[in-house]
């Protein structure tokens, strides 16, 4: 079979897995979650009880010493844009997925959820620096587009720069849009960037992890290949104190994660690759939406 049949076969496989899921699932969800939240800014005005507190306008309510909040107005149509992290730490797997295709079926579940409301879909695609930027379109064939890209996509770079990346979505999209980062987020140094892009969009990190990366069982001499450098080093798993130290790294790239959502007011969920993603994705819709 050649390659270019063997790609429609992917894209086939999973436009009929996610697209049953967007109708069944999220198709209610996603808009319930985010109607009202493509919106314009209109105005700031003090807070009045029962008013949202994700509307405060932080810099304003410290500068007046009184809670204000932006008033916005709502838009028509949504932009949903997506942010992938393809660089190489996302080829890693050790059960039956990769984090890169958990990823790519949860961007053409978001996609196929967001044309059913009629909304735009975009996607960057990026490592430390900008891969490909899709913009947003509305329609099918659009989506099959970002889907097969995300499957062939060959980056020029294997290793990740979050900051970088959120740093160019600012610049480029002006306008109020839904936006995911979808990463294992394996970085730091982003809190900024995500702080200024969480106050004009609606910002969600949907972070993918394997189980391995969380806790490294005793193997004993193991060659361990880097995904972003490439460097081959063999190490010894027996060792306890070398386990202690990766659970350290691995907690504290989430620690980071966790806070640097939170403190922005954007959203964050963590996925582990055996773990099923459209129930994690409806619990958090539906959270958004209470």
């Amino acid at each position: 079979m050649s390659s270019t049949q063997e790609l429609l076969k992917k894209v086939r496989r999973i436009e009929i897995k996610t697209r049953r899921l967007s109708n069944h699932l999220f198709s209610g969800e996603y808009h319930s979650s985010f109607k009202g939240r493509g919106m314009a800014f209109s105005e700031v005005r003090k807070y009045e009880y029962g008013d949202d507190i994700r509307a405060i306008d932080w810099n304003v309510t410290a500068r007046l010493n009184e809670p204000y909040i932006k008033v916005f107005e709502e838009e028509r149509e949504l932009t949903l844009m997506l942010l992938v992290d393809v660089s190489g730490s996302g080829n890693f797997g050790s059960r039956v997925q990769l984090k890169r295709e958990m990823i790519t079926e949860i961007c053409a579940t978001l996609a196929f959820s967001a044309i059913q409301n009629n909304d735009k879909v975009g996607v960057i695609l990026f490592s430390d620096t900008i891969e490909l930027f899709i913009p947003p379109k509305k329609g099918k064939t659009h989506t099959l587009r970002i889907i097969r890209e995300l499957i062939e996509f060959k980056p020029q770079s294997q290793k990740t720069n979050i900051a970088g990346a959120l740093r160019y979505f600012s610049s480029i999209q002006k306008k109020r849009a839904i936006a995911f980062v979808l990463s294992d987020f394996m970085d730091q140094e982003y809190r900024d960037p995500l702080r200024i892009m969480a106050q004009r969009h609606d910002v969600t990190g949907i972070r993918i992890y394997d189980p391995r990366e969380e806790t490294l069982p005793n193997l004993g001499l193991v060659p361990m290949k880097d995904p972003e450098s490439g460097k081959v080093s063999y190490i010894n798993t027996a060792s306890k104190s070398l386990r202690r130290k990766l659970k350290q790294q691995f907690d504290s790239s989430y620690r980071y994660f966790r806070d640097s959502f939170t403190r922005s007011g954007a959203g964050q969920l963590s996925i582990r690759v055996d773990e099923s993603y459209p129930a994690k994705l409806l619990g958090y819709f539906k959270q958004k939406s209470a």
